[in-house]
């Protein structure tokens, strides 16, 4: 094969290994060089398993070349935020309270990958317990943007994103409790994937908010996430919370091309009216693109989003001071300035503050598809601009960093809350070479769908192709 192995998208590089074309150990060769050039550049790493990955891949190419078929991903090395617990190994969440913490249990999510023959090379930055937007950590160093390092990759999955991002593994697992996989995929150039809440299990990953996790992946391409997402959906009896509707075919739904006739919303009001001039040009191409395959592209006027984001706020503040509540009065010099605060900020709200929260949801729910207005799905931007610099957000302990961090989730917080699917399709570059996205919501289960429009638009504006240097 002439070109890098590790360039290829992750559906490609598991039909190589299949093949014959590459062998496994090939494949993880080429992943652990881009490692070995980038991460000085990304942190992206917390902790490298370089030989353990290397053994495994040995072992599923004798496993091929005795006869035994393997899995879809068989030999594919992927990498995961570190707040998947696999039994025996540490997991720090991305915090010094859990620097040496080993696991005792294995997520489903990593059990669900594994089965279908992933190879896995470590544990990726993240932001501390998951309770950032920016990508910092002060515990580990901050993950930076592959295609600009001086740029934030976004977070709280901010060693997912750059990690795929710059071809270092073929796909990451990451969590989105207010845009922790969407807001990193649109800084990074990637597919991010949010399903409904439910339709992953959520078993042995840490919790930041009950009511508002989600688990999901981070690729290149948008058939690379279906196929994932395939792996990973469904009702699991470790996790009470997963759902038990069907899963629905994703790949195929992918690959379908068929979006003649579907309906797209557009709520210009909220969601534009901070968005920068070069992100609202491209956004405007890609409704464009839309248009021509046959899209119908219709106004939206949504419910007030505002609202939709203090109930959030108030749910995650409220859960995460709660899990955290131990810690916080025997340990609290242990966290980050910026996290012991936000965390602290949850201690003071009510019982009375959290049930009104939680008690407005299915209003909020069902007021949000009716003003989709029979439309399949709804198009909005991801960020209000491509990623700004590390150092323009690193603003830890100072007065503006509540602002700054609301600035960041303001376009996605609200679908969580919503626990709708919500999906980031890179729609190209803008000046300076920064990507930007645009995210893609739907009803309830309705991932299929959004599958069936981005894989549309990839095949017509094919970002991916476009690598970091």
């Amino acid at each position: 094969m002439s070109q890098d192995p590790a360039l290829l998208g992750l559906v490609e590089a598991a039909r190589a290994v299949a093949q014959g074309k590459l062998t496994a150990q090939a494949l993880t060769e080429a992943c652990l060089a881009r490692v070995e050039a980038w991460q000085p550049r990304l942190n992206a790493f917390i902790r490298l398993e370089a030989e353990a990955a290397i053994k495994a891949a040995k072992a599923a190419d004798r496993a091929r070349k005795r006869g035994v078929k393997g899995g879809p991903l068989a030999g594919v090395p992927l990498a995961h935020k570190d707040m998947y617990y696999r039994a025996g190994r540490e997991t720090s969440c991305g915090s010094a309270i859990r620097r040496h913490w080993k696991a005792t249990e294995t997520a489903t999510a990593l059990q669900r990958l594994d089965a279908a023959g992933a190879l896995d090379l470590g544990r990726l930055n993240m932001a501390e317990f998951a309770f950032g937007p920016t990508g910092h950590n002060y515990h580990y160093g901050h993950a930076r943007n592959p295609w600009n390092t001086d740029r934030i990759t976004g977070g709280s999955s901010s060693g997912s994103a750059a990690a795929v991002a710059a071809r270092l593994v073929f796909g990451a697992l990451g969590s989105d409790t207010g845009g922790s996989i969407r807001q990193p995929a649109h800084f990074c150039g990637l597919v991010g994937m949010k399903p409904t809440w439910g339709r992953v299990s959520r078993a042995a990953c840490m919790p930041l908010s009950y009511s508002l996790d989600t688990v999901g992946p981070l690729t290149r391409r948008v058939e690379d996430s279906a196929l994932l997402l395939n792996l990973l959906a469904g009702a699991d009896p470790r996790d009470p919370t997963a759902s038990m509707a069907p899963v629905e075919d994703y790949l195929r739904a992918a690959r379908s091309g068929a979006v003649r006739g579907l309906k797209l919303a557009v709520p210009r009001r909220y969601f534009w009216d901070k968005l920068n001039k070069p992100s609202a040009a491209l956004l405007e191409q890609a409704l464009g693109v839309f248009a021509k395959f046959g899209v119908r592209i219709i106004e939206m006027t949504p419910p007030d989003m505002d609202a939709i984001t203090a109930a959030a706020n108030v749910i995650v503040s409220a859960e995460a001071a709660a899990l955290h509540g131990n810690w916080l009065r025997t340990r609290p010099n242990l966290y980050s300035d910026q996290v012991r605060a936000r965390l602290e900020n949850g201690l003071a709200l009510s019982a009375i503050d959290y049930i009104d929260a939680q008690r407005w949801r299915s209003d909020a729910i069902t007021g949000f598809l009716k003003a989709m207005n029979g439309a399949d799905a709804v198009f909005a931007p991801v960020g209000d601009r491509p990623a700004p610099t590390i150092e323009e957000t690193d603003v830890a302990g100072r007065p503006e960093a509540g602002k700054t961090i609301a600035a960041l989730t303001r376009l996605t917080r609200p679908i969580n809350y919503l626990g709708l699917p919500a999906m980031t399709v890179p729609a190209g570059f803008v000046r300076g070479g920064l990507p930007v996205g645009f995210q893609l919501i739907g009803r309830p289960f309705g991932e299929a769908l959004l599958y069936r429009l981005a894989g549309a638009f990839e095949m017509k504006v094919p970002a991916h192709e476009r690598v970091p240097v």
